[in-house]
């Protein structure tokens, strides 16, 4: 590791700590409170400090459309629905329209009305994806435990599946299985058909998966459950509102829906590609009685009858008016024709990449450009890109980063520009070998660190940081 541990952490406040300087800070309640032109007034501020980057196209992925007439359009929304709550459905049945419609329009772009006899796909609406991921992990595991009786039960996730997954595992008991990849980066099926035990509730795969933008063999993978009488979960939360179009332009892309009858759920992010905003996705079931075992409902309390379909128990109604509204207002047409423009742009990029004879390309995608190198630091060029203002992922095992690529991207320019401070990037990491900065520093460390307990126990510092006034 290029700097101590210390040193690492002060300059990771300093990243995420910018505003100390300039603006108030609160630690406890202002006595009197602040006039409201004025906190309007720093809020604008600080919007404008930060959205220089990504409004032109120099962060990989968050946020995934961008145009200042449709941010307008959702925040109206917003303001008009502000004070919904879909747990008080006697109060705002808007909501139940919304989040009806939203799964219902998300289970047909996913296969639905192809999903076969016996199936009636249908869903709720999340907080995100790692939400829907878990929810999905729950299901199963209550599933098993009624149906098959399985006490100790696990699943089989290869190992760019998702960390929500990681997570699920944690919170619900359930034990995780991490298979290998081939050497396309996609999972391997024969290492998923050997993991297979009469504990195994669940096969996930991806679509695509986030390191590489891959998509995992989902018919393979999904007979493999259905013949073992299990569930296969297929996770787009990425890749969900975007693969679809692909076929419709006449771009191959594996099948990874409800089309195959070995699928029985799916997540997709509404807040990603479906354009909405930040704080909402779908997770979708090929039937009720599966759906039925997300759901919490107690008769019994002195509060009154209690219910809800996921987590949370009230939510914020305008983001489902706002997810609604995005897939409304975008239609068919305009989910094609944005992904059109990613999937050029991604072609050049890609063409343009594999023409920079320090870097290679890891796996085929049709959005996600990931780079490596076996000659130079990628992380040095990593941190030399951060330099020229861009935000790019950081990815491990191994070594790499990448670019989820946005209709920011596809903007006129933004690409060629990608392309030639990327060129320059790696001519500064070739001359200077060594020199990484802090994210080389970073996952140098983790890299390097035989005890992972080591590096969660940093990773749990840097979340102390965040709460830190």
């Amino acid at each position: 590791m290029d700097l101590p541990l210390d040193a690492v952490m002060e300059e990771l406040e300093r990243s995420i700590k910018p505003y100390r300087q300039g603006f108030a800070s609160f630690a406890r309640l202002p006595e009197v409170g602040r006039d409201r032109q004025e906190l309007l007034s720093e809020l604008e501020a600080l919007r404008q400090a930060e959205m220089a980057r990504w409004k032109d196209g120099y962060v990989s992925g968050a946020v995934y459309h961008g145009d200042p007439g449709h941010i307008d359009f959702l925040n109206q929304v917003y303001a008009i629905h502000s004070q919904s709550n879909p747990l008080h459905t006697d109060i705002w049945p808007s909501t139940v329209k919304f989040d009806a419609e939203i799964v219902s329009m998300a289970a047909h772009m996913l296969g639905a009305e192809r999903a076969g006899a016996g199936s009636e796909v249908c869903g709720t609406i999340s907080s995100g994806g790692t939400e829907s991921i878990l929810l999905a992990m729950k299901t199963y595991r209550d599933w098993a435990r009624e149906t098959k009786g399985i006490q100790q039960p696990e699943m089989i996730v290869p190992t760019t599946g998702h960390a929500a997954f990681d997570k699920a595992s944690q919170y619900f008991g359930i034990r995780m299985i991490r298979t290998p990849l081939d050497a396309e980066y996609k999972a391997d099926v024969e290492a998923v058909r050997q993991a297979l035990t009469p504990n195994t509730i669940v096969i996930v795969g991806s679509a695509p998966s986030f390191p590489y933008g891959v998509v995992d063999p989902i018919s393979e993978l999904s007979e493999i459950a259905r013949a073992a009488g299990i569930g296969f979960h297929t996770d787009g939360c990425l890749g969900g509102f975007l693969l679809p179009w692909a076929e419709q332009l006449g771009i191959a892309c594996p099948p990874f829906d409800f089309r195959l009858p070995g699928v029985t759920s799916i997540s997709a992010d509404t807040h990603k590609f479906g354009y909405a905003a930040k704080g909402s996705s779908v997770i979708l079931y090929r039937t009720p009685e599966l759906r039925r075992f997300q759901y919490y409902a107690t008769p019994d309390w002195p509060g009154g009858l209690y219910f809800s379909p996921t987590f949370a128990g009230s939510r914020p109604g305008a983001l489902s008016a706002v997810c609604w509204a995005a897939m409304v207002s975008m239609g068919e047409q305009g989910y094609r024709e944005a992904a059109r423009r990613i999937f050029e742009t991604t072609v050049f990029l890609r063409r343009e990449v594999a023409g920079i004879p320090e870097l290679k390309l890891l796996g085929e995608s049709l959005f996600v450009v990931a780079l490596a190198s076996d000659v130079i630091d990628i992380y040095a060029v990593m941190d030399q890109m951060t330099r020229r203002r861009w935000n790019l992922n950081g990815l491990q095992n191994p070594s790499s980063v990448h670019l989820c690529v946005t209709q920011r991207h596809a903007q006129p320019g933004v690409a060629e520009r990608f392309i030639a401070d990327l060129k320059e990037s790696v001519a500064e990491a070739r001359a200077h070998p060594g020199q990484s900065g802090m994210m080389g520093a970073v996952y140098g460390m983790a890299a390097s660190v035989p005890i992972k307990s080591i590096v969660s126990d940093f990773l749990k510092m840097y979340i102390d940081l965040m709460y830190k006034v």
